[in-house]
């Protein structure tokens, strides 16, 4: 920890302006906050617009692919080069796939888009954060975080708004393109006010551990989205690639193991409280996709409201968010990361049922009220553990152990989007099937139709009800499946050492 402590000094001896600092780190953060909300508001009209109800979730899946592979790369890289260039090179490359996205004629074009999107993303995350490691101490970290996480209800209220206005009263392209100008900015402050002493020596890239992580995640991703739906579970295509997923990350392992600076050092692993916190946050990363991805569908296709009252629905998670942050923060320095946890693991239960028991006639409200509990629950969860592990390792591995936690929440993003997109995709055909979809020309496709108001209005009365019944039943069965997963986090969480009583 000596040589982290020194090199910390040389850094705030040359910057002493912290706050314009936290305030280029947040403007970062907000980009890639509010492009979840933004994005996740204005799906039913990209949908509407650009057809292909059944990529629906290759939307996201690409995008935190990418995000999830790439984080680990990123981060690893910072610890090598320094926090700066490598986030400003995420910058770029993440405004480029905006600029792209906003110009997509087809689905198939939107998806290749939010893969270049997602490869600039992974850097702005974990560096962000990562920074605000490095120049702020063990006990500062903690208030900080309140600060970081008020982007989250910053680009919660903003966002969904702002996405709502943009797909009403101009495109959702704009959704995309409103990055340009933040990320600009960002950059901007970066390198006017970040300073760095970073050791100048040659490094030897880990590019083998980044190929077979990106092999061992895409083909899994693959199986759960196309198995079940368009791929029988035993069909060759499905079982060759999780033969080549689980032969991929086996050798990855290896690999890891060999390499001189390996992109995933498992050592940090070894400590129990790192490895709880990345297991829990990978169980969280895939019931946030569950509930973000999914419910704006729900709200406007089958509630019949608009964009700007679907995105209500999302701004209460993001609202409960920062708020328990901020509390959490204080909390964790007097009762400890493990009691912090286990009430965030409890909200996100409660949360949970309420969305298991949402119903049409319940209402946005209800439905906001149950975002706003799994808000509670990420926000005490993530700041305990983040806090938590960047007090654990020393400057030189921070960017990575940073990194590490959150690709495992972004991997449970990915794995998410993919699960409960083929759970969501698969029942209703299913139902569909049960009710005699064929018999009145209806498809997976023609839930289209439910997104796009204009269109809703010509279904005939049976054709809207058999539909919006559909969706209705598939988000039970994938808001079970969310249930399940908030169970086995606190389960995790309750396995955390129990004499960490305060922040080291």
């Amino acid at each position: 920890m000596g040589q982290a402590g020194n090199t910390q000094e040389k850094m705030e001896k040359r910057e002493t302006k912290r706050p314009f600092v936290l305030a280029t780190v947040m403007l970062a953060m907000f980009m890639g906050a509010v492009e979840g909300t933004i994005v996740s508001t204005a799906m039913p009209a990209i949908v509407g617009d650009l057809g292909g109800f059944a990529l629906y979730s290759w939307v996201f899946s690409a995008y935190l692919l990418m995000n999830a592979v790439t984080v680990l790369i990123y981060g690893k890289l910072s610890d090598l080069f320094g926090r700066k260039p490598i986030l400003t090179f995420g910058i770029i490359v993440f405004l480029i796939g905006s600029v792209l996205c906003g110009t997509a004629e087809s689905m198939e074009m939107l998806i290749l888009f939010r893969l270049i999107q997602g490869i600039g993303a992974g850097a702005v995350m974990p560096i962000a954060t990562t920074i605000v490691g490095d120049i702020y101490t063990k006990e500062e970290r903690a208030k900080v975080q309140g600060y970081l996480s008020s982007v989250w209800g910053i680009s919660a209220v903003s966002g969904p708004a702002l996405g709502g206005l943009l797909v009403e009263y101009v495109s959702w392209r704009y959704v995309f393109w409103i990055n340009v100008p933040l990320g600009i900015l960002a950059i901007a402050g970066l390198w006017l006010y970040l300073h760095e002493s970073v050791e100048k020596k040659k490094h030897e890239i880990d590019y083998p551990g980044a190929f077979l992580l990106t092999v061992a995640i895409s083909s899994l991703m693959i199986v759960l989205v196309e198995a079940g739906t368009n791929w029988s579970w035993t069909s060759p295509q499905t079982l060759g690639l999780i033969s080549l997923s689980i032969f991929t990350f086996v050798f990855f392992i290896l690999q890891e193991k060999r390499a001189a600076e390996p992109m995933m050092p498992f050592n940090i692993w070894r400590e129990r409280s790192i490895f709880i916190a990345n297991m829990t946050s990978f169980t969280t990363g895939v019931m946030l996709i569950g509930i973000s991805s999914f419910l704006p569908a729900f709200v406007q296709g089958v509630m019949e409201r608009s964009p700007i009252v679907a995105g209500f629905t999302l701004t209460a998670m993001s609202i409960g968010w920062p708020i328990a942050a901020a509390v959490g923060g204080r909390l964790l320095l007097k009762i400890g990361y493990r009691t912090t946890s286990l009430f965030g693991g409890a909200a996100l239960i409660l949360g949970s049922i309420m969305f298991v028991t949402l119903t049409p006639e319940a209402g946005p409200l209800w439905a906001a009220a149950g975002s706003f509990l799994v808000g509670v629950g990420m926000g005490l969860t993530s700041t305990a553990f983040i806090v938590s592990i960047q007090s654990t390792v020393a400057w030189q591995q921070r960017g990575i152990a940073t990194a590490a936690n959150m690709f495992m929440r972004n991997l449970g993003n990915t794995v998410g989007a993919a699960l409960l997109g083929g759970i969501l995709n698969s029942s209703i055909i299913s139902y569909m099937k049960r009710n005699g979809a064929a018999d009145q020309d209806l498809s997976i496709d023609t839930a289209n139709v439910l997104l796009n108001e204009s269109e809703r209005m010509k279904l005939s009365m049976e054709s809207k009800t058999l539909l919006q019944d559909a969706l209705t039943n598939a988000l039970h069965s994938v808001y079970l499946v969310v249930l399940v997963f908030s169970v086995v986090s606190l389960l995790f969480i309750l396995f955390l050492p129990k004499n960490e009583q305060t922040a080291e």
